[in-house]
Formats: structure tokens, sequence, C-alpha cells
């Protein structure tokens, strides 16, 4: 009867340790794809920034073209 509880203690230790090793490579991988997605996330903003400053920089030279008009 102990071996048997033995046996399945260790079966049962045996399905924790992969469990554990299944989350922390699952958890790396979660890692990986959030600093990706904030790198991704910065590169959008500074393509935002650049694309407000031209349309802002258009917008004031037709407003200084229509002055000058």
């Amino acid at each position: 009867m102990a071996e048997n509880q033995l046996k399945a203690l260790e079966k049962k230790i045996d399905e924790l340790i992969s469990l554990c090793t299944n989350l922390n490579r699952e958890n790396q991988t979660l890692k990986l794809d959030s600093q990706g997605w904030h790198n991704e996330r910065l590169r959008l903003i500074a393509s935002n920034d650049l694309a407000r400053t031209k349309v802002e920089a258009m917008i004031n030279r037709l407003q200084a073209l229509e002055q000058q008009s």
C-alpha cells in the first residue's frame, strides 16, 4: 500500500514539475511578446508624432501662403 502511495505521489510530483516547466516557458514567451508589443507601441507613437509634426508644418505653411494672398 505504501509503495502505491509513493508511486502516486511521485507521479503527481512529476506532473507538477512538468506543469511548472510549461508555465515557465509560457511565461517567458508572454514576457517576450509583451516587450515586442511595448516596442511596437513606442514605434507607433514616434511615427504618430512625426506625422503630427509634418501636418502641423503643412498647415502653418498653408496659413502663411493664405496670409500673403
